[in-house]
């Protein structure tokens, strides 16, 4: 905040605590609504809020000034164009020009002011465009978009703002223009292009026609057209109860449309209050609703993650900063329509994405765009009474947009996955040509002090091949490949998971992009870690299929410890891949239209030509220093896969008392077993209770039981779904229809019973010497309650021509902390015979060799 005065930021503050910064005018009776439309149109759309003798204000109005000034100097009026440097259609360049002309008209400070000669430039030059590009009858070739929403939203702004220096003339033929492209029948019909954002818009450039004319029928139109954009879909375009928005029918577009969208109901919202036509629809809670449910899980630090962005992830760099400037001023503006608690807490969410923003610092990049923004902005920032709000801690997984995001305190992951609602990607206008395999398990990841990760020179300069994460066949791809907006979904439908709000378990049936490539791939969002599990992994392409285990832009040393199975990369995090042979490579890219070369490091695992059954195992430490990355991989008990296969896959954390398993097929797997398909997370906690979660990934299901063999005294808190639930020995629970859940998790919390004397919840014991579970292998050793070498389990029987071995066993689970709470005294850690230990370690551990 250097460089602003302490008398502004008292200004503003003072504002900020009233909560608004736009004047609260009101129509009187008598009054014309639409001179009051016209006030709040310049106010919320030009800026307002600040003192424009005040910096930075005056600097940047005056700088308006001069532009505009400088446009009105170059205009040069002729048959092929306005400007000689931008040649008809020029659908957004012109209309621009003559709109930030018409900015420096109305706002104070830029030295033109009032400025009658500058209004009449204007007005030539819209009726100029007119004539030559955007008259009635013309053929609207080319994007429906530029002339429905772009081109007439843009004249219509500019004329609005200069007022009664369009002629009457002038303005009428605009209107018949405007008429003649936007039809009042364009709004009969609620879908096709005339849904979600699209809709707003439309009714922006309806609200626009009916000031420059009006006419109240329009503006009635304008705001009664805005009723089928509030509530929630199920399929389509829109906002979705689990946060999930879309548009293009298959695109997750919060970063874009939803911006958009957002945006526009918000001014919609404060330029109509107060007038005849303000929007009182009570459905239009579900927006409000949405800045917390669909939007900010997808800002992190002040940026929005790529992975909602669709084909504007390729436009520029830093891209992902400004699309997170513009939801964040969308949501300022719309707090001015929100209860004081949510606007509270909007401006505290706001203020800690501003103050975290490192990159691009927020309030100096609103100084260069939108002033009502920086205005609302700084007041925020300079009222100490605002507290900035901290990143949240949890997971966030909105199935209907198969997506997730992680976050822990010091560190941030997305997913993105295709299925068969969702597309690989969005290509479309000769943008995002190589985004071929964003959808296929993306995994986006942010440290402390990399939030420019994925936005400088990323998708120009990165190995669209290799993108991190993803499991993909090499094989060769035309740019632009597969249909344009977003018609690229491939047929699985198992994509989604189950979450209980902190941790996750996460899976993707993936069919690659163009390719015969398949793979069953899951992720198991920890506190620390991700753990990735991927088999089934198969190809016919005639090439290799690769699985990316990061690609970091990033010139940072790379340790690689091959014999131990892990790797550091320093300042990023580590990496344990216990059964696998690490590729890498550091290399530097040249990339975009104006050439610029990045440094990149890339892990990757091969699984060969034309792989059968391939699978993988690794480990993602976000964050991890060197030592903490040796540790983890020391420890090979710290996270037991219990199955990795094209029917299950899961994964047990005993530290966490975690057990996540995937279930793409019925069966059993670590004491859990499932009826169906479906995902299922169970956290023991430390108080004697757990939660089961579970998801119907595939939405599909009109029953499911699962099991858990683990004894259960009662259930402590059910789900409407839940039709019974069998307690005692172990646990069963059956649900109903989980079809109709979108794919969301449903919890049910119990309270854990007894067994043979032992405490209820995770035992506390170490898993001393090693003995519990490897990487790779299926668990053998029960539930997880005592160390495997305390439980009581059948003897490996005696080899051809020897003796059964005479190892010593527990008559119960009679590790320290368990043999005291069963009143007993717990023996010496049992100690196999030596006839035993000469046994191959496998046959000795009773587990399979490690999975390679």
């Amino acid at each position: 905040m250097t460089g602003y005065s302490r008398r502004l930021f008292l200004q503003l503050s003072g504002i900020a605590a009233a909560g608004a910064l736009i004047p609260a005018n009101v129509a009187h009776p008598g009054d014309d609504p639409f001179a009051l439309l016209r006030r709040r149109w310049r106010d919320v759309t030009a800026g307002s809020g600040f003192d424009a003798v005040a910096e930075p204000y005056r600097t940047r109005l005056a700088k308006q000034g001069t532009t505009a000034a400088g446009y009105r100097h170059t205009m040069a009026p002729a048959g092929a164009s306005l400007w000689p440097d931008l040649a008809f259609p020029s659908f957004a360049d012109t209309p621009a020009r003559l709109r930030a002309m018409a900015r420096a008209y109305a706002l104070p400070g830029t030295g033109l002011t009032g400025d009658a000669d500058l209004a009449a430039a204007v007005a030539g030059g819209i009726d100029h465009y007119r004539r030559q590009v955007y008259a009635a009858g013309a053929d609207p070739a080319g994007n429906w978009w530029n002339w429905q929403i772009g081109t007439p939203k843009k004249l219509l702004d500019a004329a609005v703002l200069i007022g009664p220096h369009l002629t009457d003339q002038q303005s009428r033929a605009l209107r018949d223009a405007v008429d003649h492209f936007v039809p009042e029948c364009r709004l009969d019909d609620y879908s096709g292009t005339s849904t979600a954002a699209n809709r707003v818009d439309l009714c922006m450039v309806m609200l626009l026609r009916a000031i420059l004319g009006s006419d109240p029928g329009k503006a009635a139109l304008a705001a009664s057209a805005l009723s089928p954009v509030f509530p929630y879909v199920s399929e389509g375009d829109g906002l979705y109860r689990d946060g999930s928005f879309i548009q293009h029918t298959s695109v997750p577009y919060q970063g874009g449309y939803g911006a958009v969208m957002l945006s526009g109901l918000a001014t919609l919202f404060a330029v109509l209050r107060g007038s005849p036509w303000e929007i009182t629809d009570p459905d239009r809670q579900t927006v409000l609703d949405s800045v917390e449910r669909s939007f900010a899980p997808v800002v992190h630090d002040g940026f929005c993650m790529d992975l909602v962005s669709g084909r504007g992830i390729s436009r520029e760099s830093y891209g992902d900063h400004r699309r997170g400037r513009e939801i964040a001023s969308a949501i300022l503006l719309l707090g001015e329509a929100a209860s004081a608690a949510e606007r509270a807490r909007w401006q505290g969410m706001v203020k800690g994405w501003a103050l975290r923003d490192t990159c691009t610092p927020m309030l100096t990049a609103a100084e260069r765009g939108d002033l009502g923004f920086h205005a609302r902005l700084a007041a925020i920032l300079g009222d100490d009474a605002i507290p900035a709000a901290d990143e949240p801690v949890g997971h966030r997984l909105p199935a209907m947009s198969a997506r997730a995001v992680h976050r822990r305190p010091t560190w941030c992951a997305g997913l993105s996955m295709a299925s068969s609602r969702i597309g690989h990607y969005e290509h479309g206008n000769g943008e995002n040509l190589r985004g071929w395999h964003t959808g296929s398990g993306m995994l986006y990841w942010w440290g402390e002090g990399h939030g420019d990760q994925y936005s400088d020179s990323f998708w120009s300069t990165v190995d669209p091949y290799r993108l991190p994460g993803t499991t993909v066949s090499t094989r060769r791809l035309a740019d632009g490949a597969g249909k344009e907006w977003g018609d690229t979904c491939p047929p699985g439908r198992w994509v989604g998971g189950a979450t209980d709000g902190m941790y996750a378990t996460v899976g993707q049936h993936l069919n690659g992009f163009e390719s015969t490539m398949e793979a069953f791939k899951s992720w198991f969002f920890l506190d620390d870690a991700v753990v990735c599990l991927g088999a089934g992994i198969t190809g016919e392409d005639g090439v290799p299929v690769e699985t990316v285990v990061d690609n970091r832009r990033t010139d940072a040393p790379l340790t690689v410890d091959g014999q131990a199975g892990w790797a550091h990369l320093e300042g990023h995090g580590g990496y344990v891949l216990p059964c696998a042979r690490l590729h890498t490579l550091r290399e530097e890219r040249t990339g975009g239209s104006d050439p610029v070369t990045r440094s990149y490091v890339t892990l990757w695992l091969d699984h060969g030509v034309d792989p059968g059954s391939a699978g993988y195992v690794y480990l993602l430490l976000p964050g991890a220093s060197l030592a903490q990355t040796r540790a983890r991989a020391a420890d090979p008990g710290w996270a037991r896969v219990l199955a990795n296969t094209a029917r299950q896959q899961g994964v047990q954390v005993p530290s966490l008392g975690i057990t996540a398993v995937n279930f793409w097929n019925d069966g059993a797997v670590g004491g859990l077993a499932a009826s169906a398909p479906c995902a299922v997370l169970v956290r023991e906690r430390g108080d004697g209770t757990a939660t089961l979660t579970v998801s119907d990934p595939r939405r599909d299901l009109s029953g499911l039981t699962v099991t858990w063999d683990r004894p259960v005294a009662e259930v402590l808190h059910g789900h409407p779904l839940l039709v019974s639930a069998t307690t005692g020995a172990e646990l069963t629970l059956v649900f109903g229809r989980l079809a109709d859940r979108d794919g969301g998790s449903e919890t049910v919390t119990v309270r854990l019973g007894q067994r043979d004397g032992a405490p209820a919840g995770p035992c506390p014991w170490p898993v001393a010497g090693g003995v519990g579970l490897r990487w790779g292998a299926e668990s053998l050793t029960g539930s997880g309650r005592c160390p495997p070498a305390w439980r009581r389990r059948p003897r490996p029987g005696p080899r051809p021509g020897r003796r059964r071995s005479q190892r010593p066993r527990p008559r119960r689970a009679a590790c320290p902390p368990c043999a005291a709470a069963a009143g007993t005294t717990a023996p010496a850690r049992p100690r196999a015979s030596a006839a035993h230990r000469r046994r191959p370690a496998a046959v000795r551990r009773r587990v399979p060799a490690p999975l390679r």
